[in-house]
């Protein structure tokens, strides 16, 4: 192992949200230079971050521990800290800890950039929107918002009515299809988590059996789920 190393530029609309890889492993020891590299970007009035964690192999508690202490501060300033790009091993630790009660994952970096920029009313329909980080150019996950802007339409209402008879009743594949009716701009990783609420049997799945139904489903993309969900 060779400790952490931390890297980090702007991105977003107007570049005014931090684009942050982690790499290597995060506890104890090296849990101090997140907590400082944090305390820098936020001494910089920087308060939201889109945390990249393909490159970390493992996440002690005391290395969540990081992110839990300073997301306060970060929402009390209007940020907030969104992580993509966890490994299944990392997720389950991150799972069991219940961290995804206070942290939320998203499927790729477009997807989080353009919530921050959406929840923030910009229009990324008129405006330029920057470049993503080079591996995130090819992911093809993020919609763009002049769909999201259409997603209501007359009958939705009845449509989802009719997903949520008895859900929990359902197969697991109608689980994951009512799941999307509802939401077709939801991610993987929000999917599996739906899938263990009582309201869909408290399911549980794991990582390679969830990505394969959806592969096998032709619901593996946003842009696939988007067509289902105007199929209906």
């Amino acid at each position: 192992m060779e400790g952490i190393r931390i890297v980090n530029k702007n991105v977003g609309l107007y570049e005014d949200i931090i684009y942050l890889q982690i790499f290597g492993y995060v506890d104890t020891t090296t849990s101090l230079e997140l907590v400082q590299h944090f305390k820098s970007l936020m001494g910089k009035d920087e308060y939201q971050f889109v945390v990249d964690m393909s490159g970390v192999n493992y996440v002690s508690s005391a290395g969540w521990g990081v992110f839990v202490g300073e997301i306060k501060d970060i929402r009390e300033n209007g940020g907030d800290i969104k992580i993509v790009h966890m490994t299944p091993e990392v997720y389950d630790v991150f799972e069991m800890l219940e961290f995804n009660r206070i942290l939320r994952v998203f499927d790729s970096v477009a997807e989080a950039i353009n919530e921050f920029d959406f929840i923030r009313g910009f229009d990324l329909t008129q405006t330029p929107v920057k470049e993503l980080p080079l591996e995130e150019k090819t992911a093809g996950n993020a919609i763009p918002f002049a769909e999201v802007q259409m997603i209501q339409k007359p009958g939705d209402e009845k449509r989802w009515e009719r997903s949520q008879t008895n859900p929990q009743y359902l197969p697991l594949s109608e689980k994951i299809k009512s799941i999307i009716i509802q939401n077709p701009l939801i991610g993987f990783w929000q999917i599996k988590k739906q899938l263990k609420t009582e309201k869909y049997g408290k399911d549980k799945i794991g990582y390679w059996k969830l990505r394969n139904m959806l592969k096998e489903m032709s619901l593996d993309t946003k842009e696939r789920r988007m067509r289902f969900y105007r199929s209906r």
